[in-house]
């Protein structure tokens, strides 16, 4: 299943690749044969990149999901002065281009914090891209009162960041809310006091299936 963020430009690569396929057939000139192999191998991997495979969503209303496929790269405390205001754990999870690009909520509830943020194109592993990178921050709330906040932070390659959710919007954890094309990483926050952790450093975790906490 292709995620239908990225279909318009599988369905655009497709034909650009079937137009240069025709002309390379009429012609045979060396240079139109090089352009259809690679917008060949182009198409190709668009649909891999933009798959959309199905999830088990976990049955645990205490649970924070993963809103991102990747790897997790780093977790610690920090200051965010936004939707917390105050000490919070983040885990950071770098996608690389092999990994489903979909993003999930990653827990049921009402958004109460919606901010686009401009800015640079860092490396998504650098750490000073989740303050510096464009971004979107997505805070939520739960019927219980738990609180979770989730970055979708560009990088090098990744310049198309498709957020569906709003300020208001009512949510359910492993539903589907957007992407980021072609590598990127999300960081999830929430108060380390209230939060028991369930992934480590290096672990690779799935969008809407894999557990990265449960509120005590």
């Amino acid at each position: 299943m292709i995620a239908k963020y990225g279909l318009g430009l599988v369905i655009t690569s497709w034909l650009v690749f079937v137009t240069f396929l025709v002309i390379a057939l009429l012609f045979k000139q060396p240079v139109v044969i090089f352009l259809t192999i690679l917008t060949g191998i182009f198409s190709v991997f668009n649909m891999y990149f933009f798959r959309d495979p199905e999830r088990v969503i976990p049955d645990n209303p205490r649970a924070i999901l993963s809103p991102a496929d990747g790897k997790v790269v780093q977790i610690t405390e920090v200051e965010e002065k936004e939707f917390f205001k105050g000490r919070v754990t983040r885990v950071s999870i770098f996608l690389s281009v092999f990994n489903v690009h979909v993003n999930r909520i990653p827990i049921s509830g009402k958004v109460e914090y919606f901010a686009y943020l401009p800015g640079k194109f860092l490396a998504a592993f650098n750490d000073k891209a989740s303050e510096e990178n464009e971004q979107t921050a997505i805070g939520i709330e739960s019927p219980e009162g738990h609180k979770v906040m989730f970055k979708q932070i560009a990088g090098i390659i990744a310049r198309r960041i498709v957020c569906t959710v709003r300020e208001g919007y009512r949510v359910k954890a492993g539903e589907k809310m957007g992407m980021i094309r072609y590598g990127s990483r999300v960081d999830v926050f929430f108060p380390p006091d209230q939060v028991e952790l369930k992934v480590q450093l290096g672990d690779r975790v799935k969008g809407g299936e894999t557990i990265i906490g449960v509120f005590r």
